[in-house]
C-alpha cells in the first residue's frame, strides 16, 4: 500500500516542520489501557474470537470462529504452548500472553544513522514512520485509539521510557500529552495491530517497540497526524482529548474562548460553546454534536 502521494508528502512535511503548538508537561496517572487477564474455559467475547483467528492463522485451530473459549480452543492454546516451549496449561496465562506478544514483528534490525530523528504516527494509514533528516528510515504498523477513545493528534515529545507488563507489552515510551497518560507501547494482542483498538495509546508489535525503544531519546519529537475529529464523538463537559484541544483552538479563533488550550472540556469551554450556539441559532446545550461540527467547519473532507 502506498502511504503518501507527492502532494500529501509535501503537506505532511509542512505540518510536521512548521506547525509548533505549545508543548505541555506530563500528566499524572496511569495509562488507560487495561492489563491482560487470564483466559480460561468458558470465557467469551470479541477477544476470544480474535484469539481464535490468530490460532487459525497459525494453523493450530481449524474450527469455526465462535468467540467462546471452548474445549477445541483450549486444545489449540495447548498446541501454541507446546510450540513455544511453555508449560502446557490450556489457559491463556501471563507466559502465554507474553509469547503471543512476541509472535509477530516487522524485521528492522539496523540502527538509524546520525541526524534529526523524529516519529510520525499516521492515524489514517495506521503506521508509524521513523524519519532521519526528513527521510523515512523505517515504517511499522500500529494500532490506535477506538473512535470513542481517539489517539490525540498533535505535536508531542518523548518524556519517559520504561519496561511495562500486562497489556502494555515489553516497552513503554511516554508522551507529554497534557490531558492524560498516553504513549507508544507493545501489546500482547498481535491481532490488534492495524486496527482501532486502544484507549488512545499507540500499540506496536513487541519486537518492533523494542527496536524503537533503542532509537528514541527523551525529547524525541512525535508528530501524530490525521483527522482529530475522526471519532465524531459527542463532546460534553468532562471529556478530554486531542479533539477537545482542537475545538478550543477553533473557539479561540472565533474569539469565543480566552483560556489555555489544554484538551479538557471544562466550564470555560462549555460557556464558549454556548456562545457559539447562541450566535448560530443552535440549541444552547453547551455540547458539541453533528450540527456544531458542521457549523464550525471541523469536519475534514465533508
Amino acid at each position: 500500500m502506498r502511504l503518501f502521494t507527492g502532494k500529501t508528502w509535501c503537506l505532511l512535511l509542512f505540518f510536521v516542520l512548521c506547525w509548533q503548538p505549545v508543548l505541555f508537561g506530563a500528566a499524572p496517572g496511569g495509562c488507560a489501557c487495561p492489563p491482560e487477564t487470564e483466559i480460561t474455559l468458558g470465557a467469551a467475547g470479541e477477544d476470544i474470537a480474535e484469539l481464535q483467528r490468530f490460532l487459525k492463522n497459525e494453523r493450530l485451530y481449524d474450527r469455526l470462529i465462535t468467540g467462546v473459549f471452548d474445549a477445541e480452543t483450549m486444545e489449540a492454546v495447548k498446541a501454541f504452548q507446546r510450540k513455544n516451549h511453555l508449560t502446557v496449561t490450556g489457559m491463556v496465562d501471563l507466559p502465554t500472553w507474553q509469547a503471543l506478544g512476541q509472535s509477530t514483528a516487522t524485521a528492522v534490525t539496523t540502527m538509524p544513522p546520525p541526524g534529526d530523528l523524529r516519529i510520525i504516527v499516521d492515524t489514517t494509514y495506521l503506521s508509524l514512520l521513523v524519519l532521519v533528516d526528513q527521510e523515512i528510515f523505517a515504517s511499522f504498523p500500529v494500532a490506535i485509539g477506538k473512535r470513542e477513545t481517539p489517539t490525540p493528534v498533535g505535536n508531542w515529545k518523548v518524556i519517559n521510557k520504561g519496561q511495562w507488563s500486562g497489556g502494555f507489552g515489553t516497552r513503554w515510551i511516554g508522551l507529554n500529552i497534557p490531558f492524560g497518560t498516553y504513549g507508544i507501547h507493545g501489546t500482547n494482542k498481535p491481532w490488534s495491530i492495524g486496527r482501532l483498538e486502544s484507549h488512545g495509546c499507540i500499540r506496536m508489535y513487541n519486537r518492533d517497540v523494542e527496536q524503537l525503544y533503542r532509537w528514541v531519546k527523551i525529547g524525541t519529537p512525535v508528530h501524530i497526524i490525521g483527522d482529530p475529529f475522526m471519532g465524531r464523538r459527542r463532546l460534553v463537559k468532562g471529556e478530554k482529548g486531542g479533539d477537545v484541544m482542537y475545538l478550543q483552538k477553533r473557539l479561540k479563533q472565533l474569539g469565543l474562548y480566552d483560556q489555555g488550550i489544554d484538551g479538557i472540556f471544562g466550564y470555560a469551554t462549555e460557556q464558549a460553546v454556548k456562545k457559539f450556539q447562541q450566535q448560530n441559532r443552535l440549541p444552547v446545550t453547551g455540547q458539541i454534536g453533528w450540527r456544531e461540527y458542521v457549523a464550525m467547519g471541523l469536519l475534514s473532507g465533508e
